[in-house]
């Protein structure tokens, strides 16, 4: 089992990194290569349960749950349903934390997955790569505000 985990530090309260990640069909707003989403049946982005189906830019797509969604931790996990990655049992949790020390977020991204074993570690950090660049996004929105 793989394991990826990828921390950083956005200069923006809580409240306003929270309101601008927590619905889950808001995925093209900040993660590189996410061309288009949209929730399927009908249902809300913030409702756990509903099922995101995003392009890429390669022109590929995917489907991911929502499973969990926490507005006292800051926190969602969503599982893979569909996608182009060779990779099962992937479920992913990110989390918001206030920093009092200048009014900031600590955003935290972590997965464990499956994969064949020689391709864990491109895997792993093709994801950490993307995850970081995911949050590089978040803290350039919230630098330019």
């Amino acid at each position: 089992m793989a394991r990826v985990y990828v921390s950083s530090l956005i200069d923006a309260p809580i409240e306003n990194v929270w309101e601008y990640v927590r619905v889950f069909n808001g995925l093209p707003l900040w993660l590189p290569g996410v061309t288009d989403s949209h929730i399927e049946d009908g249902k809300s982005g913030d409702q756990v349960g509903c099922i995101r189906n995003f392009g890429l830019a390669g022109g590929q797509r995917m489907r991911e749950q929502l499973i969990a969604m926490s507005e006292v931790t800051h926190s969602w996990t969503y599982k893979l349903l569909e996608g182009p990655m060779p990779i099962s049992n992937y479920v992913p949790t990110f989390r918001l934390l206030a920093v009092t020390d200048g009014d900031r977020t600590f955003i935290e991204g972590a997965v464990r997955f499956d994969c064949a074993k020689e391709q864990e570690g491109e895997t792993a950090g093709f994801l950490a790569h993307l995850y970081q660049g995911g949050f590089d996004r978040l803290k350039q929105h919230f630098l330019s505000r």
